[in-house]
């Protein structure tokens, strides 16, 4: 089974439907399966206090402000779903509280999105695991009890998912990446695993295709110098075609664990070791 690979697009946007459809149509010529948003309630995410304290942006100078304009409504929503259907490219969004995901459901996405930071928002998996659709849930900054309860709300629902092991800092450290996890949940929880990265590089992301994972995520940029707390953990143009043509490339090379002469390999025999069987 191949890779499925998700550009993540989160807010990089930066409240701009036209970025939003530029970094598309790179995720779609990059050869990316799906495209991914965050949906954010803005007054049930955060608290009052938090939007009201100062904070310097291109929009203004409070928290509410910056949120605010990075947040997509139904108007651009639209325009995301037209668009994707236009191009021929899956996309759906991580919603952060119930409200966003009953929003989010008008527009009958294939697949459905739990962050990291709403794994332990039990109300908010009900939610999501009662559609039913294949869900990719992010483990990051989690225990495995808590990774525990969200396996047990999915497997009670009947809902399809996979588990995408994650490290939550931004960017993160190579060091940090501890992509061991990806075995140890695939055995405790005997199911498929995935890998979203938060690294500037590739290397790690290359390793993680090399352990077996069936879902990679990378969040992309059109220039990680551009305004935003993501943009420094993401994928540039460039980067992002050279990691989907290297992880295809990988996906063809692991092959099926067998030892065997490559049929490829007979007449090399035959020759480097011919004087080794003459009578």
């Amino acid at each position: 089974m191949s890779i499925f690979i998700i550009a993540e697009v989160g807010i990089n946007h930066n409240g701009d439907i036209n970025i939003a459809k530029e970094l598309i149509k790179l995720a779609k010529l990059s050869g990316c399966d799906a495209v991914k948003f965050q949906k954010r309630t803005i007054n049930k995410v955060y608290t009052k206090e938090l939007l009201d304290s100062p904070r310097e942006s291109p929009w203004g100078k409070t928290q509410r402000a910056q949120k605010e304009a990075l947040e997509f409504g139904l108007t651009e929503y639209k325009e995301i779903d037209r668009y994707c259907k236009e191009l021929g490219i899956e996309w759906f969004a991580s919603a952060w509280d119930v409200d966003s995901q009953k929003f989010l459901r008008q527009f009958n996405c294939k697949y459905n999105k739990v962050a990291s930071a709403m794994i332990v928002d039990l109300g908010l998996l009900k939610e999501i695991a009662s559609e039913k659709k294949h869900a990719f849930i992010s483990t990051g900054m989690s225990t495995l009890e808590q990774v525990d309860k969200a396996v047990e709300i999915f497997k009670n629902a009947g809902c399809p998912f996979e588990l995408m092991h994650t490290k939550s800092t931004y960017p993160m450290e190579d060091e940090d990446a501890n992509l061991n996890c990806i075995k140890t949940l695939k055995e405790r929880y005997k199911c498929d695993v995935g890998y979203s990265g938060h690294e500037t590089g590739l290397a790690v992301s290359y390793a993680a295709a090399a352990l077996g994972i069936t879902s990679l995520e990378r969040h992309i940029t059109l220039d990680r110098s551009m305004y935003g707390s993501d943009q420094a953990a993401s994928l540039e143009p460039a980067g992002l075609n050279a990691l989907v043509g290297a992880v295809r490339k990988i996906e063809k090379s692991m092959g099926d664990g067998k030892v065997s002469v490559h049929p490829k390999e007979v007449p090399i025999s035959q020759k480097l070791r011919g004087h080794i069987f003459q009578s």
